[in-house]
């Protein structure tokens, strides 16, 4: 199956324009991010219906900034333009952009002016919505064919549009849940105004990438990288459900697992679903090449480069390989990619997206490249993974030894994995590790006093950490109840010899944050 009705969204920078992707999703249309500066050819040969531009941290009043291809106001699609968007939009266009206007960063109101397609059934002349505003810059003259949809306080034209050119635009970030009708608003403009199908289905995914997987690949053979986690599984599984046989999965268990994770993933794919599968005990190679090390980043450069020089070594082994899979998601894409050339060029040093090294000589095979962590958990149930698997809690590259902060050592890795075990069971006895996208333990570098009955102690200090997340872009803290965290404490301390101390990390990551588990 292909689908037909696509959105495309080019990036000008913002933090949040993954959750314009999200938005135009969860609204049943498919739609990719690609950097703003595609060619015009390029935008033609993506053949969208419709056009989103993005916001962005840069200035349109600055030298060399960035624009839109030409070829978006070119195509008579309809075009929806935020923020910075906007700002090009109307430049381009034959408007005007100044600086030194009130700015607006936070919540504010809009006043509605006149109707628009846009928000049709939404809001009415008059309304008063909450919107949420990022902006210095703003708009003081609109191009020809342009009127005014609705104002706010620091920006005029807050919604302007060209209804017969179909050209939307938008002072505000509508994909943020600070603007409550956003996720309607983009609703409307991809099946009111862009007259996309709902065809975005998990089921229609499945289909055409199986299709786009046995054209790629032909006859040739593949090998994947099995990590233990979610991704990578769910990868393998689908690649069979593709090519079969054609398919070796090498899993390279550094040691670093939680406690019986290695064995769950052999037996997933030797005994469920019958996947060829090389399983390769490392843990004492990388026991002994993280020894005496504990700044974290050298710690995942490590990992990283033993994991690939024990996994080149096994795929030597199997002949005629010309592929390798991997587990690569849309997050990692987004994070490890900047489309406007600032630092975030590599953020997540753990993945090892876009390329690998010279000497291995494969192709890439990576499937789920298009689709968010939720959304790979939804296509893990769609081929049929259990549950209990596909439901488990993210887990870093590293493994624990990420959550071993300081020197890695077998007696620290056993007292973290034992406290991990005592915590997650307090998790799914009180019901509440669905409702949680990530809880772990700890086990910080310090060593405190204490009294245990009539001795006196000298051990570890163990955080606990849990967030909530839908696809693990941005992150709140959960509010655990005290009972809990207190049941929590007093297990982890009588259960597990070592840890005196156990404390509740409350740290969340917002929009933008450039590294977590």
């Amino acid at each position: 199956m292909t689908i037909m009705d696509k959105i495309l969204i080019l990036d000008f920078g913002s933090q949040v324009t993954q959750l314009i992707a999200r938005r135009v999703r969860e609204a049943g249309v498919y739609c990719e991010i690609q950097p703003f500066n595609r060619t015009d050819e390029q935008v033609h040969a993506y053949n969208p219906k419709g056009v989103i531009l993005s916001g962005g941290p840069c200035s349109t009043l600055d030298k060399d900034s960035p624009r839109a291809p030409q070829a978006v106001f070119d195509l008579g699609v309809p075009v929806m333009a935020i923020c910075y968007g906007q700002q090009t939009s109307c430049l381009q266009l034959g408007g005007k952009v100044e600086g030194g206007h009130a700015r607006e960063f936070g919540k504010a109101t809009i006043e509605i002016k006149r109707p628009s397609a846009l928000f049709d059934g939404v809001w009415t002349k008059d309304s008063k919505p909450q919107v949420w505003m990022s902006h210095g810059d703003r708009v003081t003259q609109l191009p020809e064919g342009f009127s005014v949809a609705a104002t706010s306080e620091g920006a005029p034209f807050a919604i302007a549009t060209n209804e017969k050119r179909r050209i939307y635009t938008t002072m505000f970030h509508p994909e943020v849940v600070h603007t409550p009708d956003g996720a309607k608003l983009l609703s409307n403009f991809v099946h009111k105004i862009c007259g996309c199908g709902s065809d975005w289905s998990m089921a229609a995914f499945r289909a055409t990438e199986i299709e786009k997987i046995r054209k790629q690949v032909g006859k040739g053979k593949v090998i994947c990288g099995l990590s233990g986690g979610v991704d990578s599984a769910v990868a393998a599984v689908l690649i069979h459900e593709a090519i079969g046989d054609q398919l070796t999965c090498i899993f390279v268990d550094t040691g670093m697992m939680r406690e019986g994770e290695g064995q769950q993933v052999v037996d997933l794919f030797r005994q469920h679903y019958n996947i060829p599968l090389v399983h390769v005990d490392a843990g004492e190679r990388f026991l002994t090449a993280l020894q005496g090390v504990s700044d974290p980043e050298k710690k995942r450069k490590i990992i990283g480069g033993l994991f690939i020089d024990v996994f080149d070594a096994e795929a030597h082994k199997i002949q005629d390989v010309a592929f390798l899979a991997q587990g690569t998601l849309y997050p990692d894409v987004i994070e490890s990619v900047s489309f406007t050339g600032g630092p975030s060029v590599t953020i997540k040093s753990h993945h090892n997206v876009g390329g690998l090294p010279e000497r291995m000589k494969l192709k890439l095979v990576e499937p789920l490249r298009e689709l968010f962590k939720d959304e790979v958990r939804v296509l893990g149930r769609e081929l049929g993974l259990p549950q209990s698997f596909v439901g488990r809690h993210p887990f870093p590259g590293p493994g624990l030894a990420s959550r071993v902060l300081g020197e890695i050592a077998p007696d620290r890795l056993a007292i973290l994995r034992q406290a991990d075990v005592v915590y997650l069971d307090e998790i799914r006895k009180a019901g509440l590790y669905d409702e949680i996208w990530q809880a772990f333990a700890v086990l910080l570098p310090v060593r405190t006093v204490g009294v245990m009955g009539d001795g006196r102690s000298y051990d570890y200090v163990l955080a606990l950490r849990a967030v909530t997340s839908v696809d693990g872009m941005t992150a709140e803290a959960y509010p655990f109840q005290h009972e809990f965290l207190a049941r929590c404490a007093t297990r982890i301390i009588n259960e597990v010899r070592g840890i005196n101390r156990v404390t509740y990390d409350v740290t969340s990551k917002p929009p933008g944050t450039i590294e977590w588990e």
